[in-house]
């Protein structure tokens, strides 16, 4: 998709270009070492891989992985509420831990204790359950919930603890709390202790954001008010997101209550995190349930129970994931080995996504349209005001959003990509219904969808309806009908779709698909010879099971098109227009026109393909497929540029496929061609034979 923004004459931002001299540099890359030896040594997992969800998961090193290895191999680690000298070794490791852990975020013992929970979604649930709220009633006005609008989810799901209790809940939003701190506080009452809690993220998971780390303080002091309410205000700062990238210092900026979760920041472990408490709040939590370590005494025949005495040792509820704990010393070592500490990795991380913005928002189609639509008010302008996260969608040369199932990788089955061309309309005597009869065939809009096995088909002024992917084999009834000559076994996808098509077209139609067990080879054509133990097999195409066009060949005849109009008028054929008539299930980008004429064989990805030789063109292209309309201008342009027959495109079909494992076409892919042997040039550079798929 992004190809055709290319052609617009403007060269990707390079990342060199993207920075400022005159700014102050920021460091790019770790350490002595170069970023390609890092990733090479350290994440040799990823060759051939573009991973861009660290924000979701963060990758963790082989150094790290090891090292924690090597540790369980020679260490023997007990229980931790034992008493013996491996439970020992425990305790003592894990308090350590600990340790570290404050350290890391710049505070110690003395100001805040860390539980160790499940992740950052259970450190939230604990709050919400412990937190010292008081329900409204006919003599309090009771606690108030108060979340920032642009919090994540395990914040607003809080709200659901206090509706129970009769807490009241208030979501505000940024602009407002931007709003309150420039009007004067309010007259706040010093006698009032009922205690109120405001959450609030360090970074937006949504956009990236980073919001003001001095609200934890104004808030606390009573200058900044999420709502006007007498009473005292804690403060929990959502730190999950924020923290996988940058520093964090408690001693500056003291909330109350810090949840945050351990794979965010080193990858590994997972399932493993902390609710870091201010120990001036931490007598204020009440909890209700012991279990496991968490009991001091208790007595099983009457109500007796005397907790723990450390904070911690009260909330940390049966035996903690006391390994997954001691695996985090070897990522806080291995985190400050590979790359110096969090302040680099906050700057390098911003510099990257400072210049992934700057390159998106630089994307244009040739009628100056943006290709992309981010999600950010920043405009990453500097790592103190916004994260390293990028959201955005993809835009058509309309404006309209490109939807995900547009734009992602799909799977690929013996016959071609899966479900691709796999479905036939025939009339109320089973014979096929092509756009030459019936044009308005392409206004009909199918969207495969792989996790609930349906295709919806959609048409304009029609309620969508839903076809199952595959037949009810004990009520399908298998009938034969003809493909190019071809006997083809397939199954009527029943009445419903039937009257369906039929109001539509306004005749009698049916919607057929080719059985499961239906096996139509392909001929050998075009003087290939078939590969040893490979037998080609086609759903209901024409010749090929794959359809290769060329961007560049689109342009150029784009470029005919509308320089033969000699009356200067706008141009009659947009470059999308084009593509569609073509009706190619592969798209490339190449480096020039018609060069894929001259390919023998070419490799995606992982996969390898004959090329068959080129598709010989009919009146089809003729049929805008927006809008069903016949011109037989690109027909007749077509014919007199290509001199003989009307060709453009290549057919395709797999040189050999091994399905004992998945096989996906991507975009983005990048495309490997092998010229004839009586082509002139066939020795070109490796850079000019390379192409990207984009649709």
């Amino acid at each position: 998709m992004a190809g055709a923004a290319a052609e617009s004459g403007r060269e990707l931002w390079t990342f060199a270009g993207s920075r400022d001299p005159s700014a102050p540099r920021l460091a790019y890359g770790y350490g002595p070492g170069s970023l390609r030896e890092l990733r090479a040594r350290e994440f040799s997992r990823l060759a051939g891989t573009v991973y861009l969800d660290h924000a979701g998961a963060t990758l963790f090193s082989q150094s790290q992985l090891e090292s924690f290895t090597s540790d369980l191999m020679e260490n023997t680690y007990g229980n931790p509420h034992s008493q013996n000298i491996s439970s020992k070794l425990t305790h003592d490791t894990v308090e350590q831990v600990r340790y570290r852990i404050l350290a890391h975020f710049h505070t110690t013992a003395e100001d805040y204790t860390v539980i160790f929970t499940a992740g950052s979604t259970a450190a939230l649930k604990l709050v919400a359950e412990a937190f010292p709220w008081v329900s409204q009633g006919p003599e309090s006005s009771g606690s108030r919930f108060c979340y920032l609008t642009d919090s994540h989810t395990s914040v607003v799901g809080m709200r659901n603890v206090t509706m129970a209790i009769n807490v009241i809940s208030t979501p505000v939003r940024p602009e407002d709390l931007w709003s309150a701190e420039e009007r004067s506080a309010s007259a706040s009452n010093p006698d009032c202790q009922l205690p109120h809690l405001f959450c609030y993220p360090a970074q937006s998971n949504f956009s990236g954001v980073r919001y003001p780390l001095s609200w934890i303080e104004e808030v606390k002091s009573g200058r900044l008010h999420p709502v006007s309410t007498p009473g005292k205000w804690f403060v929990l700062l959502d730190a999950a997101s924020y923290v996988s990238t940058s520093p964090l210092d408690l001693s500056a900026h003291q909330a109350d209550f810090v949840p945050i979760s351990f794979y965010k920041i080193f990858g590994f472990p997972t399932g493993l995190g902390a609710l870091l408490v201010h120990n001036r709040a931490a007598p204020l939590l009440r909890k209700t349930y012991f279990g496991g370590g968490t009991a001091s005494a208790y007595l099983a025949g009457e109500d007796f129970y005397i907790p723990r005495q450390s904070v911690a040792q009260r909330f940390e509820d049966g035996t903690i994931s006391f390994l997954d704990v001691i695996a985090l010393k070897h990522g806080f070592d291995t985190l400050e080995r590979l790359t110096g500490g969090m302040e680099n990795i906050k700057q390098h991380t911003f510099t990257l996504a400072q210049y992934t913005y700057v390159a998106l928002s630089s994307l244009q189609y040739p009628n100056g349209a943006p290709v992309v639509r981010i999600y950010s008010d920043s405009e990453f302008s500097s790592p103190e005001v916004q994260g390293p996260i990028i959201n955005f969608n993809v835009l058509d040369d309309k404006g309209n959003i490109i939807g995900y199932s547009q734009v992602t990788r799909w799977p690929v089955g013996n016959q071609g990509l899966l479900y691709d061309r796999s479905w036939m309309v025939v009339n109320h005597n089973g014979v096929c219904l092509s756009q030459k009869q019936e044009p308005r065939l392409c206004l009909i809009q199918p969207f495969i969808d792989l996790r609930q096995r349906i295709m919806v088909i959609k048409a304009k002024g029609m309620e969508p309806i839903e076809v199952p992917l595959e037949e009810n084999s004990e009520r399908t009834q298998i009938r034969q009908s003809r493909v190019c000559a071809d006997r083809v076994s397939t199954y009527d996808c029943g009445e419903k779709i039937s009257s369906w098509l039929s109001t539509f077209f306004g005749r009698p139609c049916h919607l057929i698909k080719q059985s499961s067990n239906s096996q139509r080879n392909a001929k050998k054509k075009h003087g290939k010879d078939q590969l040893p133990g490979t037998m080609a097999t086609l759903s209901l195409v024409n010749e090929a099971q794959y359809l290769l066009i060329n961007t560049s060949s689109i342009l150029e005849l784009h470029r005919q098109l509308n320089t033969s109009d000699e009356n200067g008028k706008e141009e009659l054929f947009s470059l999308k227009d084009l593509s569609l008539r073509f009706r190619a299930n592969i798209i490339i980008n190449g480096k020039r026109a018609f060069e894929e004429e001259k390919w023998d064989e070419i490799s995606i990805g992982s996969l390898r393909f004959q090329v068959l030789g080129p598709c010989h063109r009919c009146q089809m292209i003729c049929i805008d497929q927006q809008t069903g309309q016949r011109n037989q201008h690109v027909f007749q342009k077509l014919s007199e540029s290509r001199e003989t027959k009307v060709n453009f495109g290549m057919y395709l079909m797999h040189a050999s496929l091994d399905l004992s494992s998945p096989c996906f076409l991507s975009v983005g892919s990048q495309v490997l061609p092998v010229l004839k042997e009586n082509v002139e040039g066939h020795d070109l550079p490796a850079s000019e034979k390379h192409q990207d798929v984009t649709s």
